[in-house]
């Protein structure tokens, strides 16, 4: 039976180490059965159908190998006698030639050339007695490459199908390539672990502020495109197999080129106006002048642009692409090339081009020094570990929140000397002393950190506040925000200015973040960096990451969870402290609503002050489930505290209708909220603050209160439509003294049912 009609021989692929689960995943997407993971590789069934389209279809595969046999290798005369007993006719002729690569070793075999020989002899031998003739050796392009793997004594054999490496696809030129090139496969493995397939399928972008010489936009287009990665290959191994089935490959390859056909077709028509979904930057004219060769080589001409500009540049918004949403890679440098300071200030500049120019974009980025990490704003905590050949990486991947995206603080490498130019300063490692820092006067710094610990945290503490803000952008040089909560920093840094060199702005956020560290005597991963800009619209509660870590504050006796990853919020707005504080003293035997409920602090806080029953309504399921872990931390019910999943303005007209009516109702809209998916209007809370209230308020029950919060900076309240509520005040008495600074932004008034003799006569 031939092996295309035979599925009962196994293949086995190999990759980049780091990808094994990635390739599984690819494999039995091209429909190959019997898929398994197993160490340095995956192993298929499905005989040579499976092989073949393994062959020409996989991003990630270095090689197919067709398995031959195995056998005892505790010898030289073991290792010779079972490749001896393979019938080697059924795979090359007399005139045909053969290589064989060797890996691993045995007790027996511990030189590779020394196995290539064992195997190159056992096959010569067994020609020779049936033939009188033999193959001949060619260590390039030989019509038979072998591959015998020696491990624990035993040794296996297999054809390399493919015979070079599937990583070359065949649109790089031999000889022609960047200074630090990456690996095709290792290319596809970044934009795989990215999802950029579906990304692409929904019309998405894809960007690479450092592009070189363009093997990330190319795999990417290809992939956008539906090209097979094997089409441009000139050499297949296995063309010269005596098991080759000709007709079976014209097929599979046939089938391949009427898809790229119609993939590129489909990519051209979805440029806008005239601009390529997919685009890269480069400041070195020799690496984009490899990338628009091997564009050409591709068949991407005019479906992928590449542009030289210098990385500080690229920090101006790309004409159309600001308000788009996409995936942006990178390959930046890792250091070989760089001193510390220069690589530093590489990665700084990546970071802020990813803010200014791509927020909201996944992102993907593969970094030799985690380190590097938190200048880039992206979660080293989960990144991928992958080999880029010898060299050990880790993808890190996320969402761009501009600048808004957490990473664990941890200690940055010293700078090494550096050529003229603006670099950063040396950061020490904790426990020394801030004044270390040279010019950057950070000992200015931890000065106001310990005289705000005096003033501000002393007296908090006393009062049982574990949680607090300790600074707030006191000084103008250290543009930067820290809560404690307990043992944690929570520290977010207020983009810096565009005319601000940012290696200088790096150079400064190290040395305030080991001024925190030791001043506050934190251990590194207990500080968290955000880096933030304003929030506009609907990014004001984004999503960061999904790291899932929570941890456990107190306010007193209540007990929050909080997470200082994954969004940009953290769960316990500590400025609204007082107001959760009136809350529990007006909620004695009253029923509670909470609307826009967030995680339900202002719930527990009512439900801990006697509340008898209450009501958290949110859009939500993620808030609502975590006000529910909140309830259940402080011991509450959650049978008398209900969750409703609901856009806060059609549930109150529901409820009105229902004439159900609560005791002390807190209304917390957010700024602005988006919600067309429900049905609902866009909510913006300075234009419709007045139709809430007025419909929050229909639900007091006689003698109710009615709490009313906003964060909107410069909000107006519209007294004057809203003056029969008799609304009072109660922002400044409300405003914590750690929170100060940021009375703008801290609005809270207190409304009355009116009593019926207040009513105003028709």
């Amino acid at each position: 039976m031939h092996p295309a009609q035979k599925n009962t021989w196994r293949c086995f692929a190999t990759g980049p180490r780091g990808t094994e689960r990635l390739l599984a995943r690819e494999l039995r997407g091209l429909g190959l059965p019997e898929v398994r993971e197993a160490r340095a590789g995956v192993s298929f069934a499905g005989g040579l159908t499976a092989a073949y389209r393994a062959c020409l279809w996989s991003r990630l595969a270095s090689r197919i190998l067709y398995p031959l046999a195995s056998f005892p290798a505790t010898s030289s005369r073991d290792v010779y006698d079972g490749v001896r007993a393979i019938a080697w006719d059924e795979h090359l002729g007399v005139s045909s030639t053969l290589a064989c690569d060797v890996t691993g070793s045995s007790a027996a075999i511990t030189h590779t050339q020394y196995g290539a020989q064992l195997v190159k002899d056992a096959i010569v031998d067994q020609f020779r007695e049936r033939h009188g003739q033999r193959p001949s050796v060619a260590v390039r392009r030989p019509d038979i490459r072998l591959a015998l793997h020696l491990e624990h004594d035993r040794g296996s054999l297999a054809v390399d199908l493919a015979s070079e490496s599937l990583h070359r696809r065949g649109y790089r030129e031999p000889g022609e390539q960047a200074a630090a090139p990456l690996k095709e496969n290792l290319a596809a493995a970044v934009l795989l672990s990215a999802d950029w397939p579906e990304l692409a399928q929904r019309g998405a972008w894809l960007a690479d502020p450092l592009c070189g010489s363009g093997t990330l936009l190319i795999e990417g287009a290809w992939m956008a495109a539906d090209v097979a990665p094997g089409l441009l290959r000139p050499y297949w191994g296995f063309q010269r197999w005596e098991k080759h089935d000709a007709a079976l490959w014209e097929q599979l390859v046939s089938e391949a080129r009427t898809r790229r056909a119609r993939g590129l077709a489909e990519l051209q028509a979805a440029q806008r106006d005239g601009r390529s979904l997919i685009f890269g930057d480069d400041r070195d004219p020799t690496a984009l002048r490899l990338a628009m060769h091997n564009l050409r080589r591709a068949g991407l001409e005019g479906l992928v642009q590449v542009r030289r500009r210098d990385l500080k540049a690229s920090l101006d918004p790309l004409p159309g692409y600001g308000r788009s949403r996409g995936l942006v890679v990178a390959n930046p440098p890792y250091g070989e090339r760089l001193t510390d300071a220069r690589l530093s200030a590489t990665y700084a500049l990546l970071g802020r081009a990813l803010r200014e120019r791509f927020p909201e974009w996944e992102a993907a980025v593969l970094v030799a020094d985690k380190r590097q990490a938190r200048r880039l704003g992206l979660p080293a905590r989960g990144g991928i570990p992958l080999f880029n050949g010898p060299l050990h990486v880790l993808l890190l991947r996320g969402t761009v929140r501009g600048a808004v995206h957490p990473a664990i603080v941890e200690t940055p490498p010293a700078a090494s000397p550096a050529p003229a130019g603006p670099e950063p300063a040396a950061v020490p490692p904790p426990g020394a002393r801030p004044e270390t820092f040279g010019d950057l006067h950070a000992e200015d710094f931890a000065n106001r950190l310990r005289r705000n610990l005096r003033t501000i945290g002393r007296p908090l503490r006393r009062a049982g506040i574990t949680c607090f803000r300790l600074y707030d952008a006191d000084l103008p040089d250290y543009n930067l925000a820290l809560d404690l909560y307990e043992d944690w920093a929570h520290v977010q840094e207020y983009a810096a200015p565009k005319h601000i060199d940012p290696a200088k702005a790096a150079a400064r956020l190290d040395a305030a973040l080991a001024a925190i560290r030791e001043v506050l005597n934190l251990a590194a991963d207990h500080v968290v960096l955000k880096v933030r800009r304003r929030q506009r619209g609907p990014e004001q509660y984004g999503i960061l990451g999904s790291h899932g870590q929570f941890l456990t504050v107190h306010e007193g006796d209540a007990a929050f969870q909080i997470n200082l990853t994954d969004r940009l919020d953290t769960g316990l707005f500590l400025d609204d402290r007082q107001i959760r504080r009136i809350i529990r003293e007006f909620a004695a035997r009253k029923r509670f609503l909470n609307l826009y409920g967030y995680t339900g602090t202002a719930t527990v806080s009512a439900a801990l002050g006697g509340a008898r029953d209450s009501v958290t309504v949110d859009l939500s399921a993620t808030y609502l489930d975590w006000a529910r872990r909140n309830l259940l931390l402080n011991g509450l019910d959650p049978a008398r505290h209900r969750m409703v999943r609901a856009d806060c303005r059609t549930w109150l007209s529901e409820e009105t209708r229902a004439r159900r009516t609560y005791g002390l109702i807190f209304l917390a809209p957010p700024t602005f909220s988006n919600s067309a998916h429900t049905g609902a209007a866009t909510l913006d809370i300075q234009r419709d603050h007045v139709a809430l209230i007025r419909s929050a308020s229909r639900l007091l029950a006689p003698d109710g209160t009615l709490l009313f919060a906003t964060k909107r900076r410069g909000f107006v309240l519209d007294s004057s439509a809203l003056a029969d509520l008799r609304p009072v005040d109660l922002s400044r008495a409300t405003l914590p003294p750690d929170f100060a600074r940021r009375a703008h932004s801290h609005h809270v008034w207190r409304i009355e049912r009116p009593r019926r003799e207040d009513t105003p006569t028709p």
